[in-house]
Protein backbone atom coordinates (compact mmCIF):
# COMPACT_ATOMS: atom_id res chain seq x y z
CA UNK A 1 0.00 0.00 0.00
CA UNK A 2 1.26 3.46 -0.83
CA UNK A 3 3.08 4.48 2.35
CA UNK A 4 0.58 2.64 4.55
CA UNK A 5 2.05 0.63 7.43
CA UNK A 6 -0.46 -2.22 7.51
CA UNK A 7 -0.16 -5.13 9.91
CA UNK A 8 -0.58 -8.60 8.45
CA UNK A 9 -4.10 -8.88 9.94
CA UNK A 10 -5.13 -5.48 8.61
CA UNK A 11 -3.82 -6.33 5.16
CA UNK A 12 -5.67 -9.67 5.18
CA UNK A 13 -8.92 -7.94 6.14
CA UNK A 14 -8.52 -5.39 3.34
CA UNK A 15 -7.52 -8.06 0.79
CA UNK A 16 -10.55 -10.17 1.76
CA UNK A 17 -12.91 -7.23 1.25
CA UNK A 18 -11.31 -6.16 -2.04
CA UNK A 19 -11.33 -9.70 -3.46
CA UNK A 20 -14.98 -10.28 -2.57
CA UNK A 21 -17.73 -9.42 -5.02
CA UNK A 22 -20.46 -10.13 -2.46
CA UNK A 23 -20.25 -6.76 -0.68
CA UNK A 24 -19.43 -8.47 2.61
CA UNK A 25 -20.38 -7.61 6.16
CA UNK A 26 -17.81 -7.43 8.96
CA UNK A 27 -19.17 -10.75 10.26
CA UNK A 28 -18.61 -12.39 6.84
CA UNK A 29 -15.02 -11.08 6.74
CA UNK A 30 -14.46 -12.37 10.29
CA UNK A 31 -15.93 -15.80 9.49
CA UNK A 32 -13.85 -16.02 6.31
CA UNK A 33 -10.55 -15.21 8.05
CA UNK A 34 -11.09 -16.81 11.48
CA UNK A 35 -9.57 -20.19 10.54
CA UNK A 36 -6.45 -18.57 9.03
CA UNK A 37 -6.13 -16.03 11.86
CA UNK A 38 -7.27 -17.75 15.10
CA UNK A 39 -6.60 -14.68 17.29
CA UNK A 40 -8.70 -12.40 15.08
CA UNK A 41 -11.64 -10.76 16.85
CA UNK A 42 -14.82 -9.36 15.35
CA UNK A 43 -13.98 -6.05 17.04
CA UNK A 44 -10.68 -5.93 15.16
CA UNK A 45 -12.52 -6.43 11.87
CA UNK A 46 -15.00 -3.63 12.69
CA UNK A 47 -12.21 -1.23 13.75
CA UNK A 48 -10.24 -1.90 10.58
CA UNK A 49 -13.28 -1.51 8.34
CA UNK A 50 -13.96 1.87 9.97
CA UNK A 51 -10.33 2.85 9.39
CA UNK A 52 -10.54 1.74 5.74
CA UNK A 53 -13.72 3.81 5.27
CA UNK A 54 -11.98 6.88 6.76
CA UNK A 55 -9.03 6.33 4.42
CA UNK A 56 -11.29 5.88 1.38
CA UNK A 57 -10.12 2.30 0.77
CA UNK A 58 -13.64 0.84 1.07
CA UNK A 59 -17.16 2.28 1.06
CA UNK A 60 -20.29 1.36 2.95
CA UNK A 61 -23.02 0.32 0.51
CA UNK A 62 -26.13 -0.38 2.54
CA UNK A 63 -27.43 -1.87 5.74
CA UNK A 64 -28.88 -5.30 5.02
CA UNK A 65 -30.61 -7.21 7.81
CA UNK A 66 -28.87 -5.07 10.41
CA UNK A 67 -25.38 -5.50 8.97
CA UNK A 68 -23.45 -2.82 7.13
CA UNK A 69 -22.26 -4.11 3.76
CA UNK A 70 -18.89 -2.99 2.41
CA UNK A 71 -17.52 -2.57 -1.11
CA UNK A 72 -13.81 -2.72 -1.88
CA UNK A 73 -14.46 -1.12 -5.27
CA UNK A 74 -14.46 2.60 -4.54
CA UNK A 75 -15.04 3.69 -8.12
CA UNK A 76 -18.29 5.52 -8.83
CA UNK A 77 -21.00 2.92 -9.45
CA UNK A 78 -24.52 2.16 -8.35
CA UNK A 79 -25.84 -0.82 -6.38
CA UNK A 80 -28.98 -2.90 -6.19
CA UNK A 81 -29.94 -4.43 -2.83
CA UNK A 82 -32.40 -7.32 -2.91
CA UNK A 83 -34.77 -6.96 0.02
CA UNK A 84 -35.74 -10.63 -0.33
CA UNK A 85 -32.39 -12.50 -0.33
CA UNK A 86 -30.09 -9.72 0.91
CA UNK A 87 -27.65 -9.90 -1.98
CA UNK A 88 -26.00 -6.69 -3.14
CA UNK A 89 -25.22 -6.27 -6.83
CA UNK A 90 -23.00 -3.79 -8.66
CA UNK A 91 -24.77 -2.00 -11.48
CA UNK A 92 -22.35 -1.75 -14.41
CA UNK A 93 -21.22 1.76 -15.30
CA UNK A 94 -22.40 1.38 -18.90
CA UNK A 95 -25.99 0.97 -17.65
CA UNK A 96 -26.05 4.04 -15.41
CA UNK A 97 -23.63 6.88 -14.77
CA UNK A 98 -22.96 8.14 -11.26
CA UNK A 99 -21.36 11.56 -11.03
CA UNK A 100 -20.59 13.90 -8.18
CA UNK A 101 -22.92 16.52 -9.54
CA UNK A 102 -23.55 19.68 -7.61
CA UNK A 103 -26.50 19.67 -5.27
CA UNK A 104 -29.41 21.64 -6.73
CA UNK A 105 -29.95 23.41 -3.38
CA UNK A 106 -28.37 26.83 -3.17
CA UNK A 107 -25.32 27.06 -0.93
CA UNK A 108 -24.70 23.31 -0.77
CA UNK A 109 -21.53 21.71 -2.16
CA UNK A 110 -21.39 18.04 -3.14
CA UNK A 111 -18.41 15.81 -2.38
CA UNK A 112 -19.88 12.58 -3.69
CA UNK A 113 -23.10 11.00 -4.90
CA UNK A 114 -24.42 7.50 -4.15
CA UNK A 115 -27.21 5.65 -5.91
CA UNK A 116 -28.66 2.47 -4.44
CA UNK A 117 -31.78 0.69 -5.68
CA UNK A 118 -33.81 -1.55 -3.36
CA UNK A 119 -36.24 -4.24 -4.47
CA UNK A 120 -36.21 -7.88 -5.57
CA UNK A 121 -33.43 -9.32 -7.72
CA UNK A 122 -34.28 -11.29 -10.85
CA UNK A 123 -33.82 -14.62 -9.03
CA UNK A 124 -36.22 -13.69 -6.21
CA UNK A 125 -38.70 -12.12 -8.63
CA UNK A 126 -38.61 -15.25 -10.80
CA UNK A 127 -39.10 -17.57 -7.80
CA UNK A 128 -42.00 -15.46 -6.53
CA UNK A 129 -43.67 -15.75 -9.94
CA UNK A 130 -43.26 -19.55 -9.87
CA UNK A 131 -44.82 -19.79 -6.37
CA UNK A 132 -47.79 -17.66 -7.47
CA UNK A 133 -48.47 -19.79 -10.57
Amino acid sequence: MSGQNFSKKRQMILDTIKSSHTHPSAKWVYDTLKEQVPDLSLGTVYRNINLFKEQGLVVAVANVDGEERIDGDTSAHAHFVCKECGKVFDIPEDIITIRSESCPMEGFSTESAVLTYFGKCNFCTHNANIKEA
